[in-house]
């Protein structure tokens, strides 16, 4: 089971030092935690880190409650940042332990969505000893169609 909305902007406020047993946290830090958190994951999904956060067209539908289903690896690159993020917001700097844990957190977030670059294969670039002119009737590599761009996901297979 994946941590809620809720769950996040809480324990980033926990993070900052607004702990939920010491303040209560009035609806109107909740709804501008919960615009900051979909901002930041909307921000994140453009740059190609995907964890399966449910973004919403516009504010006015976001869920407080809803569950998010993001891999457990993610948590805390999400609590670390969106309290990085809250700090200012509410007259508090973050700590430095917070900024550079929200930092090595994110790096690995970085990590595990980045993919090399794919390049295809020059036309002068002889096949080797492995494959022979026989089989293909070439001496060179051939190209291969790499199919449809639709994103950074990968290529759209229309076989």
């Amino acid at each position: 089971m994946s941590y809620t909305k809720r769950q996040f902007v809480t324990a980033a406020f926990e993070e900052v030092g607004l702990a939920s047993y010491a303040f209560d946290l009035h609806p109107e830090q909740l709804d501008s935690a919960l615009r900051k958190l979909d901002a930041m994951m909307a921000t994140w999904n453009g740059l190609g880190i995907r964890l399966s956060y449910p973004l919403t067209g516009s504010p006015e539908n976001s869920n407080i409650d809803a569950e998010t289903t993001v891999p457990d690896s993610a948590n805390e690159a999400i609590i670390f940042n969106l309290a990085v993020r809250l700090a200012s917001s509410i007259g508090k700097t973050a700590s430095i332990d917070t900024r550079i844990a929200a930092k090595r957190a994110y790096d690995v977030l970085l990590a595990r969505a980045a993919t090399p670059l794919e390049m295809s294969l020059p036309d002068d670039l002889p096949a080797g000893a492995g494959s022979k002119p026989w089989r293909r009737g070439q001496q060179y590599i051939y190209k291969t169609d790499p199919g449809l761009a639709i994103g950074n996901d990968g290529y759209l297979n229309l076989n």
